[in-house]
């Protein structure tokens, strides 16, 4: 039942005939995980907070940076170098005190997906990675709940509701295989418009609140696609894949399995690394090879280690032959991830003295140096 104070709240929501008090509480009976906190799991979970969906589940690892601001909007300058966890429970009930927030301090694996997902309704794949969006689309079709999709890029973005349960398409039969590594590039490697988030992230809140109400027809076997720059919104047609190795008549994949491998993200078990640490201390003994940053150019003018090489890894293809094959070579970007790419890259051109610097320019800045402002 709606207590007087939520009655007053959600007195606008009474209104619309398709709602409804009856309406309203549903969403306080219902329970949504947000995977990610970040650019679309922001708006995502702040308008469901408003709203009043009653349980949510927040999911991720990081901690706030300066460079998430621009787009993070549920994150604020006070919270920078604190967790994302933190700061976006405290947003949420600064909003809406009456719901309850659930915070999962974890890496999302398929080790712990089907525990932290059980007791919600709706998933959100707020991620900015393919990983993550097949293992959380494996996860909804096992465990019978909408995956509420969302994607940006740039100026664009994309929206879907995956759900095989209800007669629609999963995110496997739009996209059997990802794109091969390094044909599209991150966020930090692309850029995004800080706003684009907000309207996509938005419009994921939307579909989890009418699919707890009951109302309108969600998205499934239809892709909605956004061009900010020509403020454009174009619907295209999703079928389901009868060979889908997932959700068709003969599947392959019958339990949940961690994507890194099949997503092309090198798997750094058998690679050399170091610590910035020891990284530091090679450098004042004297480092005994050549040091390369592949991040991207606007990264590397706002923070770089003396002495350091900057090839950005979108380039490397094209620009390897201006690294020695013959001396030892260590690699670093702003987390490890683009480093290990560009260690697994030049390993396939004939280079065998390769180290990825583990944490990157992130790890050096917290563990050695923290006056290197942030990228």
């Amino acid at each position: 039942m709606l207590t007087p104070e939520e009655k007053q709240r959600y007195a606008r929501h009474f209104t619309l005939p398709e709602l409804g008090e009856t309406g309203q509480e549903k969403l306080k009976a219902g329970s949504v995980l947000c995977i990610g906190t970040g650019g679309l799991g922001s708006p995502a979970a702040m308008y469901l907070a408003a709203a009043g969906v009653g349980k949510i589940g927040l999911v991720d690892s990081d901690h706030v940076e300066p460079s998430n601001l621009q787009r993070q909007i549920i994150h604020g300058e006070s919270w920078i170098g604190k967790p994302k966890l933190e700061s976006a429970k405290h947003r949420l009930l600064e909003i809406n005190p009456h719901i309850e927030v659930v915070t999962h301090d974890a890496r999302f694996t398929a080790k712990n997906a089907r525990e932290i997902a059980e007791p919600y309704d709706i998933i959100i794949d707020g991620t900015d990675n393919f990983p993550t969006r097949y293992l959380s689309n494996d996860l909804a079709y096992f465990t019978g709940k909408p995956n509420v999709y969302g994607s940006i890029f740039r100026f664009e973005g994309q929206v879907s509701v995956f759900a095989p349960h209800l007669g629609g398409p999963c995110y496997r039969c739009m996209l059997p295989n990802p794109p091969d590594p390094g044909t599209v590039p991150s966020c930090a490697e692309a850029g995004v418009l800080g706003v684009l988030p907000g309207i996509i992230g938005s419009l994921q809140a939307m579909e989890a609140i009418k699919l707890i109400a009951g109302i309108g027809t969600p998205p499934t076997g239809k892709l909605v696609h956004y061009d900010a720059l020509n403020t454009t919104f174009r619907n295209f047609t999703l079928r389901k894949d009868p060979e889908c190795i997932l959700c068709g008549p003969n599947p392959s994949v019958t339990d949940l399995i961690d994507y890194d491998g099949f997503c092309g993200v090198p798997n750094t078990e058998s690679m050399k690394e170091i610590t910035v640490q020891e990284l530091a201390t090679a450098l004042k003994q004297g480092l005994d090879g050549i040091l390369v940053d592949v991040r991207t150019p606007e990264e590397w003018d706002a923070a770089k280690l003396d002495g350091t090489i900057h090839i950005p890894l979108q380039e490397l293809p094209n620009r390897y032959s201006e690294l020695p094959s013959d001396q030892k070579i260590y690699i670093h970007c702003k987390a490890g991830g683009r480093s290990a790419k560009a260690c697994q890259f030049l390993e396939a051109q004939g280079y065998s003295d390769l180290t990825n610097v583990k944490g990157g320019i992130d790890a050096w800045r917290t563990l050695i140096d923290p006056t290197l402002p942030m990228a």
